[in-house]
């Protein structure tokens, strides 16, 4: 019976990456099937906490984080958690032995959410390293499982990975953070007179992550290889859409990939895989 109790829990979190974000969910389907459960796991945690510092205004967003670090940790420690999100996130950790202090980090991002509103060079680098690189290097903990050597040889990549997604969010969330929530994360930016040259930079240095991303892809296993190519190819192809919008429209509008589009690249990605030419 306690296999059920993992496979529900398991299913949680499948549910939560399906509802919360159908991009993600589509590209996690696109690993071997022996990754998927596991990805999942680790999205439902992020994607939990993520929520309860941008989503729950009518309630004490610190007392609900701070009660979900606790459990977090209770959870780790016992390894069972009457929260399935938890307890299938605790199963994920220990099987793949993921690094206490990445879990660390991440929450430590999540209570910068509560209080920061304006960030320096080093809170910006900070709160990326926590809130993005991290889920990344968690993810590539699945990915090479248990391969040491792998992992070390892929975790700048994975790192850069993780900042480009985040940072393309920013700039896909500007009006969202800046107006509903009076986050600016980028440092030395002023929303109320966004310049094409503040634009210009920060997009300089999210193709230059992607650059060192894609490098690290080819080097992936192939169970995981496809499925992060075509994450990889969704966030690029918004970003290419961000670069060519001018900026007081991302202040404007959310820019997004129609579902159509989704499926060109998929299928482009498909053709480029059956012929190795990822």
């Amino acid at each position: 019976m306690m296999q059920l109790f993992h496979s529900v829990s398991q299913e949680c979190s499948r549910i939560t990456t399906q509802q919360y974000s159908t991009s993600f969910s589509s590209a996690i389907n696109l690993l071997h099937k022996d990754l998927r459960a596991p990805i999942h796991n680790i999205y439902g945690f992020v994607r939990f906490a993520d929520e309860i510092v941008d989503t729950f205004h009518d309630f004490d967003k610190a007392t609900l984080l701070a009660e979900f670090k606790l459990q977090t940790y209770d959870a780790l420690e016992r390894g069972i958690s009457l929260n399935p999100i938890l307890h299938s996130f605790q199963l994920t950790v220990h099987q793949y032995h993921i690094e206490r202090d990445l879990i660390d980090a991440f929450l430590h991002s999540m209570e910068m959410d509560l209080t920061r509103q304006c960030y320096d060079r080093a809170g910006y680098e900070k709160y990326i390293y926590g809130s993005a690189e991290v889920v990344g290097l968690m993810c590539l903990h699945v990915f090479c499982d248990g391969n040491k050597t792998l992992y070390a040889q892929l975790k700048p990549a994975a790192r850069k990975l993780g900042a480009a997604f985040q940072k393309v969010n920013f700039l896909r969330d500007v009006k969202a953070d800046y107006e509903g929530l009076d986050r600016i994360y980028f440092p030395g930016c002023d929303f109320r007179n966004f310049s094409a040259t503040q634009k210009a930079a920060i997009e300089t240095d999210i193709q230059d992550d992607f650059d060192e991303a894609y490098q690290g892809i080819l080097q992936l296993p192939m169970k995981a290889r496809f499925g992060v190519y075509v994450a990889y190819k969704y966030y690029l192809s918004l970003f290419k859409k961000i670069k060519q919008t001018a900026p007081h429209r991302i202040m404007q509008e959310r820019i997004r990939i129609p579902d159509y589009g989704k499926m060109v690249i998929l299928a482009k990605a498909g053709i480029r895989g059956q012929l190795n030419l990822l």
